[in-house]
């Protein structure tokens, strides 16, 4: 009998598998452990996008301590694309042996000619490192490190070099130096039998489908498969054979066109379904396994979201990298911050709840967006107490994440329909 879960039910089940509920996950490493990847970015407005999930569950950190998990020999720590370019823990290397194969397929095809021209580049590469130790793009002296292409995003031969060699699995990440990552041998970082482990790749595909499908709780096979970047057609057999195993159980959520699947154990130990509402609010980094599936994002928590970097100024709704709200169990809101580190202020350069309800101050999403009527961006109503109420406890946040960015002050444009209430709980 397929198992049937209310989009509520849904909701509480991810939020439950995602460490979003309230139990504290003790660190950064079980946090690492737990998602299995952080995903990295450059944008560094607010914080950049791999400290933003630890954040979200675990309040403020050392944010050194991700650092120091990259650093060394034998690090819990490395970077891979496991998503898009993402921290995993280093034992999981070998799950991703396939994927280097992949990469090595298409450099040796679609980059056969700038392969064949630069064959001895690459040996000087792995020939400097040998020599030096880990070094980052800038430490390569070479008269083609500042000759950019075309192609590749401008990058120089050098670049592209340690590209392949990284994606393909014959150097590795040997942490950061501010924020720009160095490029090591694979001894100099990983002990051989880390390094040399390979699982088969129907079994690593496997196993990764198994952890996804954990994080998520509930998902269909796009969503099971988008985690770690699978192609979702492949994806369905690999999912069957989960079902039969008896790994995965096929449900229906109330709402969503495809069906869905469960681990089996989470339908069996279901204290999920019987936790209270969890009361936390925080912020999300447009990067976290919650909400980067946007369309499952849209699906669950009926919030459409999209971020605004590459869209005109002129034309942006909300801000050019605003963060979604996640508050009693349901993302009803995003605000767009910046830490002004000179001035030592947080500023939130515009903040928004979902949908039309007039709280104080409050300016039509609608209006806004040039869109007429009532507009129901999220498909969430909140009640003019409720926005007070939201208003106040995304103020309580926002002073726990200025203090965790060493800064003094927040700051409210007013931009949006909540930031009236939210400048006003600010000052209490």
């Amino acid at each position: 009998m397929t198992v049937r879960l209310s989009i509520a039910e849904a909701r509480a089940l991810t939020l439950h598998t995602q460490g979003l509920t309230g139990r504290p996950l003790s660190g950064v490493r079980e946090a690492i452990d737990h998602l299995g990847l952080l995903q990295i970015d450059s944008v560094n407005v607010f914080e950049r996008a791999h400290h933003m999930p630890l954040f979200s569950r675990l309040g403020a950190h050392d944010k050194h301590e991700l650092e120091r998990l990259t650093e060394g020999f034998n690090p819990p720590v490395i970077e891979y694309w496991a998503h898009e370019a993402t921290f995993i823990r280093s034992q999981d290397f070998g799950l991703f042996r396939w994927r280097m194969r992949d990469f090595e397929n298409y450099h040796l095809t679609k980059s056969a000619e700038w392969r064949a021209a630069n064959l001895d580049l690459l040996d000087w590469l792995i020939a400097e490192m040998r020599d030096r130790g880990p070094l980052t793009v800038s430490d390569f002296e070479h008269e083609q490190k500042s000759q950019r292409r075309g192609n590749w995003w401008g990058w120089s031969d050098v670049k592209i070099g340690l590209w392949h060699l990284f994606s393909e699995g014959r150097v590795a990440s040997a942490g950061r130096q501010k924020f720009t990552r160095r490029y090591a041998l694979l001894d100099q970082v990983l002990p051989a039998e880390v390094y040399e482990a390979e699982v088969p790749e129907l079994e690593a595909r496997q196993e990764l489908l198994r952890r996804a499908a954990g994080v998520l709780g509930v998902g269909t096979v796009k969503d099971l498969a988008d985690y770690y970047r699978f192609n979702h057609v492949k994806t369905k057999g690999w999912v069957a054979a989960l079902v039969a195993s008896g790994f995965l159980a096929e449900v229906e959520v109330g709402g969503w066109r495809d069906k869905a699947y469960v681990p089996s154990s989470l339908l069996v130990d279901d204290a999920w379904a019987n936790a209270p509402t969890p009361d936390a609010t925080t912020l999300l980094s447009p990067f976290d396994p919650l909400v980067w599936h946007r369309e499952r994002n849209e699906r669950l928590f009926d919030f459409h979201y999209r971020i605004e970097i590459y869209t005109p100024e002129p034309k942006r709704v909300y801000g050019y990298y605003t963060l979604p709200v996640l508050w009693r169990g349901r993302v009803v809101g995003r605000v767009d911050l910046k830490s002004d580190r000179q001035a030592g202020v947080l500023r939130v350069q515009s903040a928004w709840h979902e949908d039309g309800a007039s709280g104080p101050g409050a300016t039509s999403v609608g209006a806004a967006s040039g869109r007429a009527g009532k507009v129901d961006v999220g498909g969430q109503s909140l009640s003019a107490s409720e926005v007070v109420e939201l208003a106040h406890d995304l103020a309580v946040n926002l002073r726990a994440a200025a203090a965790w960015q060493g800064l003094g002050e927040i700051w409210v444009a007013k931009k949006g329909n909540l930031s009236a209430a939210l400048s006003a709980a600010l000052k209490h």
